[in-house]
């Protein structure tokens, strides 16, 4: 069992994100992270899902989804070297007594204030998988009240 980044390329027509998914869901394979996003062309959208689970039916997946009529491409991050993302924003409990630690923080890791409030602070934050999560674990003491992920873009590095 391996975790992979899978990219797609996809025509921008209703439909092509449930059936690009449900290839995933008949064979019982859970996506972790998905997320779809206009390409520079409108008319195309790139596609990109985080999948843990057995080698051999996510090969089988690759194979199909390079049958549906709407994909132009799919690539499989497995073993290229990758450019990846994600984008966090916490609202975090925050009294004047512990604000500053948690600005703290979040300038240790590079991340942004996107507002404060009476009894709370938001931040956001563009990192790796794991960047995100020791993030995440630093702030969970002060009592995070809502949290939301983006999921993964990724872009294979540039050739030499």
């Amino acid at each position: 069992m391996g975790t992979h980044t899978i990219s797609i390329l996809t025509e921008n027509h209703s439909g092509s994100l449930s059936r690009i998914a449900g290839l995933f869901s008949s064979r019982g394979y859970n996506i972790s992270t998905l997320t779809v996003a206009e390409t520079e062309d409108p008319d195309v959208s790139r596609m990109t899902i985080t999948v843990t689970g057995d080698e051999g039916i996510l090969e089988q997946i690759v194979k199909q989804l390079n049958k549906l009529v709407d994909v132009i491409k799919v690539v499989d991050f497995n073993e290229e070297p990758i450019i990846e993302r994600e984008l966090l924003i916490v609202r975090v409990d925050a009294a004047k007594s512990n604000r500053n630690e948690i600005v703290g923080i979040a300038n240790l890791f590079k991340a942004g204030v996107a507002a404060v409030g009476a009894g709370s602070i938001t931040l956001e934050l563009i990192g790796t998988q794991q960047h995100v999560d020791d993030f995440v674990a630093l702030l969970k003491p002060y009592g995070i009240k809502e949290l939301v992920r983006s999921g993964a873009v990724a872009l294979a590095k540039s050739k030499k």
